[in-house]
């Protein structure tokens, strides 16, 4: 009954959150996708990190752990530089763009008669196709965490579930395989019972109150996903027999070599030849992948912000919560059950090894964990999979309500210029859609793991381009439109010659990553250049960082100015990933060491990171990076923007 009485007291904050902001939501697009562009820093940055606090990533964790040891998490962890690009070199671009999507930034950057289909392509291929396979990765955490928790075969009357199992059984529907041990059928209408719960509590809020309600619902869902993770990971050590030996029982468990490579920060020992295409994937993806600039949600939520400032320590803060708290939590967790839950080298060679290491994060917390606390694990995944589902069902939305309907269809095609009620309308309607192709992609997938592999290798090549656009003034729309085609024909093609085993990912990402960057900068010399015109404005508005030599000097500014003042700008990135990567790796060695390991190399990690955590934090308070425009010139010239044009 405590474990109902909270998830009830969840679902009513979501709820009330979404019909508090309905009325404003309503008004216009910038109201409903921007929130009027007043969203504080902090909040943006929990916004985030509750969006990146998926269901789906703590058994992602769990699978890497058991699969590949500690050192694989670098997989996620460099992400982290991204995040620090956007946060000091990007975010304050996205912001002053003035504009409500990342689709609608092409009509704003590039000139030409392709603009409006690159604009078109863009809403559909990333609001859509890889939005949609996301959402439906995080739809696959979901079944499993609501097999083990939502029994509805024991809760329901016979007569009404059985019901719901003819419907499945006619229909085909198979969700998931039963970690639990149900017949398909059963765990398959229960598993359909739970997902469109779950999903008709998030529409409801999300639909109604657009960002605002998002924001508000992600930063109660983010504190309490991160208690109830930080209770979850307290009873895994006190089962396990307590922090301070946990390290001693993983050796005692798999012996001294896996124990070195299941709790090494660093590549181990035995890695042999595998070394170096592991570290060609951690060296790839971080800056290849499509969201390297931020495109996205991430995105969104740096143009929500009122001023640069707060769109710079979104994205700090972001990063923070998101490498280093929420990582050191999960750590704990998985390699607790690696002593709790053991296994041997003959179950590493299954099949379904890694599918089964994944729902043991699920599992644990039915098991370990007793009556309340369960509730409030419960609660953080849930409200880990609902901050995840609501905010792409909001940026999905925006393209097509700003970037389909307002600028394609209303205009060419119904030949008027739509109305700002309409626009929303059709906002909440493509979240509906949105959902239904994201649940039938779901019911096709089997591991996490394997999906988000391939989810890289398709977005592997398009970041480095949209990363050139802000800082190269030469690259031009078709260089954006050759990277999108190089990669939809590229990644099937290797897919099928290559297969998607594991092993060969980093010919398979390097290989992408070559061929759609080649493509797209050597499209960029043999193809007309933007013109100076949309150049000129673009750098007016936006005042770009990096290789803007010929623009800057046209609009009365030293040609050294855009370099240097990237420089600067990547020197805080530098100090700040420094600081954090050591933290994280001097705190993760003091909490797990080796075995023969020497805690002098974790002190000497984290003096380091605390050292250079003030000169980050002043240069992120400080005004100067600010750019000195007036604001309210800014405020007006977004205000002008008509989302049609």
């Amino acid at each position: 009954m405590l474990d109902l009485l909270i998830v009830l007291a969840f679902v009513f904050y979501g709820l009330a959150a979404g019909m508090r902001a309905r009325a404003r939501a309503s008004l216009s697009l910038h109201e409903y996708f921007l929130a009027g562009r007043t969203i504080k820093g902090w909040r943006a940055g929990v916004s985030m990190a509750a969006t990146q606090f998926a269901a789906d990533t703590p058994l992602l964790v769990s699978g890497l752990v058991a699969t590949a040891g500690v050192f694989a998490l670098w997989r996620l962890w460099i992400y982290g530089l991204a995040f620090l690009l956007l946060a000091w070199v990007f975010a304050s671009g996205w912001r002053r763009a003035g504009v409500l999507t990342d689709a609608e930034l092409t009509r704003v950057r590039y000139s030409g008669p392709a603009v409006v289909p690159l604009r078109l392509f863009k809403a559909i291929y990333y609001g859509t196709v890889i939005n949609c396979v996301v959402l439906a990765m995080v739809l696959v955490a979901a079944i499993r965490i609501a097999e083990v928790f939502l029994p509805w075969h024991d809760w329901l009357p016979g007569g009404v579930h059985g019901l719901i199992r003819a419907v499945v059984e006619a229909a085909g529907i198979r969700l998931g395989e039963s970690m639990s041990g149900l017949d398909p059928l059963t765990a398959s209408a229960n598993n359909l019972i739970s997902i469109l719960l779950i999903l008709l509590f998030t529409a409801m809020y999300s639909i109604t109150g657009g960002l605002r309600a998002v924001v508000q619902t992600d930063v109660m869902q983010f504190s309490v996903a991160m208690l109830g993770t930080l209770a979850y990971a307290w009873f895994v050590v006190d089962a396990a027999g307590g922090l301070g030996g946990l390290a001693d029982r993983v050796v005692e468990l798999y012996g001294s070599e896996q124990a070195a490579r299941l709790l090494s920060f660093a590549p181990p020992d035995s890695a042999g030849e595998a070394l170096l295409p592991l570290l060609m994937v951690i060296g790839l993806q971080w800056l290849f992948q499509m969201n390297s600039d931020g495109t996205g949600y991430l995105a969104q939520r740096s143009m929500a912000c009122p001023t640069d400032r707060e769109a710079r320590i979104a994205g700090l803060l972001f990063t923070w919560l998101q490498i280093f708290l929420r990582s050191l939590f999960w750590l704990v967790i998985a390699i607790g059950l690696l002593v709790l839950y053991p296994f041997g080298p003959e179950e590493m060679g299954s099949g379904g090894f890694t599918a089964a290491r994944e729902a043991l994060f699920v599992s644990g917390i039915d098991e370990l964990l007793p009556p309340g606390f369960r509730g409030l694990m419960l609660v953080g995944l849930l409200a880990a999979l609902t901050s995840t589902v609501d905010t792409h069902l909001n940026w999905g939305a925006s393209y097509w309500s700003n970037d389909i309907y307002a600028s394609v269809v209303a205009p060419k095609l119904l030949k008027r210029k739509p109305r700002d009620k309409e626009l929303v309308l059709v906002a909440r309607l493509s979240s509906v859609l949105i959902l239904l192709l994201a649940m039938s992609i779901m019911a096709n997938l089997g591991s996490i793991q394997k999906a988000w592999f391939i989810s890289l290798l398709f977005g592997a090549g398009m970041g480095f381009v949209l990363v050139l656009r802000w800082l190269w003034e030469r690259i031009n729309l078709y260089s954006e439109l050759a990277a999108m085609v190089v990669s939809l024909i590229t990644a099937p093609l290797l897919l099928y010659c290559l297969g998607t085993d594991p092993e060969r990912e980093w010919i398979r990402l390097g290989i992408m990553s070559l061929v759609t960057s080649s493509a797209a900068i050597l499209i960029s010399y043999v193809t007309p250049a933007t013109d100076e015109q949309t150049l000129d404005r673009f750098y007016r508005r936006v005042r770009p960082f990096g290789f803007w030599g010929k623009t800057a000097l046209r609009c009365g500014v030293s040609r050294r100015e855009p370099l240097r003042a990237l420089g600067t700008r990547l020197f805080a990135v530098a100090v700040t990933a420094l600081s954090l990567y050591t933290l994280l790796i001097g705190v993760g060695r003091l909490l797990f060491p080796g075995p023969q390991g020497s805690s002098v190399l974790a002190w000497a990690c984290i003096v380091i990171g605390l050292a250079l955590m003030p000169v980050w934090i002043y240069l992120a308070f400080s005004r100067c990076f600010d750019d000195q425009h007036d604001e309210h010139e800014l405020a007006l010239s977004v205000d002008r923007i008509d989302p049609a044009n």
